[in-house]
């Protein structure tokens, strides 16, 4: 009996160990970021301000584990002249985005996070807005997404 019961745990532990080492081998494969640049869209709640809340295209370039964002701005029917322009910062999986905005109708510091799996974010974030002397923030989501790797430039060599 006792017999038993030591090769049954000696099974669990190498069932364990291997499903660990599965986990690993999966969490290293979902961390490779490449280097390219991520389109998608982000839902930000309504503003006290406008009629509905808006869903706007941003873009983030990553290279090396940072990079540059923009967002469009739109309070009416047609978009801001002025983007949300910030930076992307990486640290394994996850994005960091930070950046300001500002225009007619007022200012706002924004704030995104959220981690990568495979070759799409979802984003999580706020925007702290400053309109007349007044402070409103407002909640926002969203997925960017890069090409399919066939798509992407390769490096070439220059021709001799």
């Amino acid at each position: 009996m006792m017999r038993k019961i030591a090769t049954i745990g000696a099974l669990a532990a190498a069932a364990l160990s291997m499903t660990g080492q599965d986990a690993a081998a999966q969490t290293q494969r979902q961390i490779k970021v490449l280097d390219a640049t991520y389109r998608g869209t982000m839902v930000c709640a309504k503003l006290p301000f406008t009629d509905f809340a808006m869903r706007e295209a941003i873009a983030a370039t990553l290279t090396g584990g940072a990079g540059t964002y923009t967002h469009v701005v739109r309070l009416k029917e047609k978009p801001e002249l002025a983007e949300e322009k910030g930076s992307a910062k990486m640290d394994g999986a996850r994005i960091n985005l930070e950046g300001n905005w500002k225009g007619d109708a007022g200012q706002y510091q924004a704030s995104y996070s959220g981690s990568f799996v495979r070759r799409s974010a979802k984003l999580m974030g706020t925007q702290t807005w400053t309109i007349n002397n007044r402070i409103v923030t407002r909640s926002c989501t969203g997925v960017i997404k890069r090409p399919l790797k066939a798509f992407l430039p390769r490096n070439t060599k220059p021709a001799q």
